[in-house]
């Protein structure tokens, strides 16, 4: 995340795309809720034993280790209700520092100012979504323990009939997206400009469609339940669209709006809007499964066929619907045929892992990402929102502009590589996430996590 947000500017290719497509970045979220499944499926393991698991270095992490379970985890818990009180409460944690952080209160870590008007705040962001995928797929897993088998037949679909009240979940949520999506009439609406920066500050401008089963920008139901029922200032108001050939000459680079372009361009969009988050819901399920065969399968042959194999069948399925125009790759929608391939991609990674870790045993080479993610809040908070940078940049020599962290970037990274973009890539990888990696080891010399 770090490194699609600090150096996405200068490098397109790994910034969200601005409409169709897939980039580096667009992996992020459905690879944050993929492991959270996979997390849920672990930590709410009751009267299960992970008899071939014990020395599993991976799942160990998983366990006892992974950013995950310092969010997530707690001990067995027989009682449904006291665990249910625990995933609630871990809920409302991650909407609350969603809100603070996403919600328009901090304007770190460039402009050194805090508070926003209510009237504009964002209720909608990549915490909020975590957060409502989480109980949902948690509290299924609670109350769908007991149908459980804890010793499933021989079967290749076994696994499936077992937690088949999951897959019931999982498209009833893709039925209602998908009716809703293609079945909504989004009719025409308008807007006040909010960007200051903008000569059409404080007009209102108007967007004609009148249509249904559209997933262009301006006509798809996404953004009109979010206009509907979050109102359109509660969005988000530098959506990616902004960077297409359509809005800026630039493109795919962000750069100033074209003075002919659409007046949609200058509009709110939520990427982590309400029908997009119930559609997100589906990658955490994917997760929960592989979960399940970590619980359940023993050896790692078993484990890996299957979830190559899974994560094959989900990459051609998504490739197959975005090649074919029957539905695109969208990370603004959250179109099932992105999630089939990011849900394929963290399978496949996954995997790539589990084979690294666990069957080759090469442990020490990736105790960084280890260390990282077992403090991964404080990373987030610090590192991704820019709450450290911000502090740095409250102190300056004579302009704002002359701060450490400017200086820094300027004179020790772009002008030794004489590249702004080259600089920019290096600074991110090497002042921030290896800065951060050897922070958060120290940490974990110490035992210090934040936990939620």
């Amino acid at each position: 995340m770090i490194l699609v947000d600090d150096a996405g500017g200068d490098w397109p290719m790994i910034a969200h795309a601005p409409w169709n497509g897939c980039n580096l970045a667009d992996f992020v979220m459905p690879f944050f809720l993929f492991i959270v499944g996979v997390s849920i499926a672990l930590s709410l393991k009751v009267n299960y034993k992970l008899e071939s698991s014990h020395n599993s270095t991976t799942v160990s992490m998983l366990l006892h280790k992974n950013w995950i379970t310092h969010l997530f985890c707690f001990q067995r818990i027989s009682n449904k209700c006291e665990a249910c009180k625990k995933v609630c409460f871990r809920t409302c944690k991650l909407l609350f520092w969603g809100l603070l952080l996403q919600g328009g209160f901090s304007h770190a870590p460039d402009e050194l100012s805090y508070g926003v008007d209510v009237t504009m705040m964002r209720f909608c962001g990549i915490l909020q979504r975590i957060a409502l995928s989480y109980l949902v797929v948690a509290l299924i897993e609670i109350f769908t323990k007991d149908l459980h088998e804890e010793n499933l037949s021989t079967g290749r679909l076994s696994i499936f009939k077992s937690y088949y009240c999951h897959w019931i979940v999982g498209v009833s949520v893709l039925v209602i997206y998908l009716a809703t999506l293609y079945g909504t009439y989004v009719p025409d609406w308008e807007f006040v400009v909010n960007d200051k920066d903008s000569i059409l500050y404080g007009k209102i401008q108007s967007v004609s469609c009148g249509v249904r089963e559209k997933l262009n920008p301006p006509c798809n139901a996404v953004g009109y339940v979010d206009r509907q029922v979050l109102g359109i200032n509660h969005m988000y108001h530098h959506p990616a669209w902004r960077r297409s050939k359509a809005c800026t000459d630039d493109s795919p680079y962000e750069g100033a709006l074209r003075q002919d372009a659409p007046s949609w361009c200058h509009a709110p969009f939520e990427p982590e809007g309400i029908l997009s988050s119930i559609s997100a819901i589906l990658s955490t399920i994917i997760g929960v499964h592989f979960g399940h065969i970590i619980i359940h399968m023993k050896g790692h042959s078993a484990r890996l066929k299957h979830w190559i194999s899974t994560g094959l069948v989900l990459l051609t399925l998504g490739l197959t619907l975005h090649f074919t125009h029957l539905m695109p790759l969208n990370k603004q929608l959250y179109s099932f045929s992105y999630i089939c391939v990011t849900s394929g991609a963290a399978a496949l990674v996954f995997s790539s892992l589990y084979y690294l870790v666990d069957v080759l045993e090469w442990k020490h080479m990736f105790l960084p990402l280890k260390w990282i993610g077992m403090n991964a809040m404080l990373v987030y908070v610090m590192g991704a929102e820019g709450i450290l940078a911000a502090f740095f940049n409250g102190w300056y020599y004579r302009h704002p502009h002359n701060t450490l962290i400017n200086w820094i970037r300027e004179h020790v990274f772009i002008r030794v590589w004489h590249s702004k973009r080259v600089g920019v890539l290096m600074y991110v990888i090497f002042a921030e996430i290896l800065f951060w990696g050897l922070v958060t080891g120290v940490f974990h010399r110490f035992k210090i996590y934040w936990k939620l």
